[in-house]
């Protein structure tokens, strides 16, 4: 599967985006270099791209909003990488619609394996072919698994990223059952690379943005003292085509 996938990196430092290139070349993966935002929309408009790398401190249109800009347009997974590791830092990235965070300095093996989830991630919610056409119904809204679309009561679509996505598959398949954060993680991202936990609580506070109507009282996901999360609607699974908005 690696050997399908895109990956574009955009980094101004040549030594480093070259030892990226290299390791992940390496691992089967057709990689593509870029020094800006510039490049970057240059690159996605020649070739299909599966995953962006993006450094934080780049000059001119810095990483932060480049992954803004993006996540304006797209559901395309998002790595950041910075020289910078505090939980703000990563928080921030992730609030804009990063995927994950990849703290400077990393070794290649860490780089490799945090790619890899995230692929895995961004895949983890396409459906069998005994549920490709499911819609999971909740409360009017309904969550085309085909489409890998959102829509509201009022059939207007609601944007998610990739990991929005997922956590909401996830919750849908799972309702009314405590998740705990490593229950979350290990649906999510598998055991076989370390990830920044945080990321979920981050995640589901986007995703809480986007369907609640109240966010001081969630009603569909609440938090459970000492357990995690608990989606609270009644889901119902449909092949029903007419319950998908054309």
């Amino acid at each position: 599967m690696d050997a399908a996938s895109h990956v574009a990196i955009v980094e101004d430092d040549p030594d480093i985006s070259r030892t990226m290139v290299s390791c992940l070349t390496e691992h089967g993966f057709k990689v593509t270099p870029a020094r800006s935002g510039r490049d970057l929309d240059r690159v996605m408009s020649d070739s299909k791209v599966d995953l962006v790398i993006l450094d934080v401190g780049l000059p001119g249109e810095d990483g932060l909003s480049i992954c803004r800009r993006l996540r304006g347009k797209s559901t395309i997974p998002i790595i950041m990488v910075t020289a910078h590791g505090t939980d703000t830092d990563r928080i921030v990235g992730l609030e804009l619609g990063a995927d994950d965070y990849l703290p400077k300095p990393f070794n290649s093996r860490e780089l490799v394996a945090r790619v890899r989830a995230v692929m895995r991630r961004s895949a983890a919610s396409e459906p069998a072919a005994v549920e490709a056409s499911q819609t999971l119904v909740f409360e009017g809204w309904r969550l085309d698994m085909a489409r890998r679309q959102l829509f509201d009561p009022t059939g207007a679509t609601r944007s998610l990223t990739s990991g929005e996505f997922n956590i909401l598959t996830i919750f849908c398949q799972n309702s009314r059952k405590v998740m705990s954060r490593d229950d979350l993680l290990d649906m999510l991202h598998g055991r076989a690379a370390a990830v920044f936990d945080r990321s979920i609580d981050v995640q589901i506070s986007r995703l809480r943005r986007k369907i609640e109507t109240s966010l001081k009282d969630p009603s569909f996901i609440k938090t459970v003292r000492y357990g995690g999360y608990v989606f609270t609607p009644q889901v119902i699974a449909t092949a029903e085509a007419s319950l998908q908005p054309p």
